[in-house]
């Protein structure tokens, strides 16, 4: 029997979050606009999401970059869509981000 080994395991696990970073990047925002009915998918689906990434054996910088870029992202976009009560809500979230991940508000 063939058994993969680290080095190919681990090449496989880096390209499978390479994926799905890519995917998310691709549909995050699309489904956070919806349509007339609202969003697709909501805010707190795609933070857990990029969470789980995080939580990966092993990233790498470049992939770190990316899902810290989504997360600023997913941020901004409720900052703009919902101004006031929304500030309080990303205040809690900075308290209890994920090292690594960081979130700036603009106002």
């Amino acid at each position: 029997m063939d058994r993969p080994t680290p080095a190919r395991s681990g090449s496989f696990q880096a390209t499978l979050i390479d994926q799905d970073i890519a995917h998310i990047a691709r549909v995050m925002r699309p489904a956070l606009q919806g349509d007339l009915g609202g969003p697709i998918l909501p805010a707190s689906y795609w933070r857990q999401r990029l969470h789980t990434l995080l939580d990966a054996d092993f990233l790498t910088k470049g992939q770190l970059r990316a899902i810290d870029s989504l997360l600023l992202q997913l941020e901004h976009f409720l900052l703009r869509n919902h101004p006031p009560a929304i500030h309080a809500l990303v205040a809690a979230n900075a308290n209890t981000m994920t090292p690594g991940a960081t979130c700036t508000a603009q106002g």
